[in-house]
């Protein structure tokens, strides 16, 4: 953004490939920008002396579609997903298939069935096209009432499991040395006072409080409503009790 204003040529290596930032070199060029490369891990752009007003649809939010996805895969549901990009999500897809979970992929719809009870499974985080790191503590919260065990590695960030003391005081059974977690499958969790520690976990602990038995309280949601848009509203279309105290 800063380099489209700047005289000359910028060249960013070992960039983020993600899709969002393909978006951004879309919306930045629609204004007058000169980028390319966006996707790749070199990104060019040739500064220009003004942009231009523009309108412009951004892509789909990816971790909230896959927030949703593990929801319904924690709790047994059976919900259609619309307007969504199944290609940007494709391992996080590939990881619910692996504990039972099948799909309906539609053009710009996906739909999940999801098992009674999911399967344990393995993650390890890695840059995109890779699990993705926004999605770890979405889907360790799915796999604490799997039958098994399963093992979740943080490769990007770290302290990235500080939401993991909260589901352990719901009565999930996890364990974390450095940068691996190990989840050993309950039947069950309990409602308790959490709070939310970052905007991910924060999800991830209104997941847990929907798949709890009894009520569950989550302080600091100002973590969660930064990153997901009118989400309670979305939760009681689906049925769940879930209001917003102030």
């Amino acid at each position: 953004m800063a380099a489209c204003l700047a005289t000359g040529k910028t060249i960013i290596t070992n960039s983020a490939r993600e899709p969002e930032i393909v978006d951004l070199q879309s919306l930045l060029n629609k204004m007058g920008a000169k980028i390319k490369g966006a996707g790749t891990d070199i990104i060019e752009i040739e500064g220009v002396k003004k942009l231009k007003d523009v309108s412009y649809n951004i892509m789909p939010d990816r971790i909230e579609t896959g927030t949703f996805l593990c929801m319904a895969a924690m709790t047994g549901g059976n919900i259609k997903v619309k307007s969504i990009h199944s290609n940007h999500i494709t391992p996080v897809i590939h990881k619910l298939e692996e504990t039972g979970c099948k799909f309906k992929i539609e053009k710009n719809d996906i739909e999940i069935q999801a098992p009674k009870r999911l399967k344990s499974v393995d993650i390890k985080t890695m840059p995109y096209p890779g699990f993705p790191t926004d999605m770890q503590s979405i889907f360790a919260t799915a796999l604490t009432t799997a039958k098994g065990s399963s093992m979740i590695v943080e490769n990007l960030f770290e302290n990235r499991y500080k939401y993991t003391q909260e589901l352990i005081r719901m009565g999930a059974k996890i364990t974390v040395e450095g940068k691996t977690a190990v989840i050993k499958g309950v039947r069950k969790l309990y409602g308790a006072n959490v709070k939310a520690t970052d905007l991910r976990g924060g999800a991830a602990l209104v997941m847990a409080g929907i798949a709890a038995k009894g009520n569950t309280k989550i302080e600091n949601i100002e973590y969660i409503l930064r990153g997901y848009d009118k989400f309670d509203e979305k939760l009681r279309k689906l049925g769940i009790d879930i209001k917003m105290v102030n």
